[in-house]
């Protein structure tokens, strides 16, 4: 994170004056759950909860055991996507270009996936936000319906959501967000856009152009409103970049991976340290569709490199994720992720583990400057 001009951010609101270290941690989801959360809440940070992946009870679990439990103020994170409209033939010519890869791996073959992986906010879940009343609801892909996001803003919680360029930014601050997250090129997992195809990426940028690009377009018609970096964050250096730049915290994710709180698999793990390892100059990351529908960054991998890494043929999301099960599951335990999402934002230099009581929690005053 290089190149961001400098200036004095102003004074943070809460919930940010109330965090002893600004460091949001970006929601993951399929690689945490309340551990790592509530370990960066110990810290003086933001932890969160994802709850895309999650059943209607598993996250009453989290929330009740997240609602009693954190040191200070945390965030619950939605997807909110509109579920695709069944297209049986672009699911079976995907299942065609996957079959190969099933005899390869000794499957009789590919069944048709039972639904999607990941579920959009919904009743159910604004039920869940009035009951345990998180501070901070935050959503990726946008926001949701009107009467949902009201359920959301009665219940006390503050809304967030991700903008990738500045009429995102826009647009969410005209709907009256509390935050806005900019969502820089570098940062790993699913990209939030959500005005444009799923494809077309135009308009985004680096952390290090949309940031100033973002404050400046807010500048006259939403002064104060607070910004979260996001994007290749993994330094205390980056992190003092992000806040000089006008932020009033960074949201880091690619970091905590390799924390003993993180449910990062051991394939996922192992990726991560080979990846760590080549040091700089190496292209080790690109964002890619072929693993749920929508564009989203992780370490290069053989599905990547044969079947995309943008693919106009995959399922509409989150239908491609489901699709690949079968072979994930059997390449994983082979001990191989040629069909695992390997997320990964591109700043790896700073990716180290630690113990576990030690793991996110110190990385998170590090990242502070602590």
């Amino acid at each position: 994170m290089q190149n961001l001009s400098s200036s004095t951010p102003s004074a943070a609101p809460w919930p940010f004056s109330a965090l002893a270290c600004p460091i949001v941690q970006a929601p993951m989801a399929g690689v945490q759950g309340h551990r790592l959360a509530l370990a960066v809440c110990a810290a003086g940070g933001l932890g969160s909860l994802p709850a895309a992946m999650l059943s209607m009870a598993t996250l009453q679990e989290e929330l009740a055991v997240l609602s009693q439990r954190a040191a200070g103020p945390w965030n619950l994170n939605f997807f909110c996507h509109r579920p695709p409209a069944a297209d049986m033939e672009r699911m079976e010519c995907w299942r065609v270009r996957l079959a190969p890869y099933a005899r390869e791996l000794g499957l009789m073959g590919l069944a048709p996936p039972a639904g999607p992986a990941r579920q959009p906010f919904g009743p159910e879940a604004a039920a869940l936000v009035a009951r345990y009343r998180p501070p901070v609801v935050s959503f990726h892909f946008g926001l949701p319906a009107a009467p949902l996001l009201q359920q959301v803003r009665e219940s006390g919680a503050q809304v967030w959501s991700t903008a990738t360029t500045v009429d995102e930014a826009r647009w969410l601050a005209a709907q009256g967000v509390d935050a806005v997250i900019v969502q820089g090129l570098e940062a790993g997992g699913h990209r939030g856009h959500f005005l444009r195809p799923d494809l077309d990426l135009d308009g985004q940028a680096p952390l290090a152009d949309l940031l100033p690009a973002v404050r400046q377009a807010l500048a006259a018609s939403h002064p104060g409103l607070p910004l979260i970096a996001a994007g290749g964050l993994s330094s205390p250096q980056d992190v003092a970049a992000v806040r000089a730049a006008g932020a009033v915290a960074a949201q880091v994710g690619t970091a905590y991976l390799l924390s003993a709180e993180a449910d990062t698999s051991r394939v996922h793990r192992a990726a991560l340290r080979a990846a760590a390892q080549q040091g700089p100059g190496a292209t080790l990351t690109a964002l890619t569709n072929v693993f749920s529908g929508r564009p989203a960054r992780g370490l290069l991998n053989r599905l990547m490199r044969e079947q995309g890494p943008l693919s106009p043929e995959a399922p509409a999301f989150p239908l491609a994720a489901t699709a690949l099960g079968p072979l994930r599951q059997a390449a994983e335990g082979l001990g191989r992720g040629d069909f695992t999402p390997l997320w990964s934002g591109e700043n790896l230099e700073a990716l180290r583990e630690q113990p576990e009581g030690e793991g996110a929690a110190a990385l998170t005053r590090w990242l502070a400057g602590q």
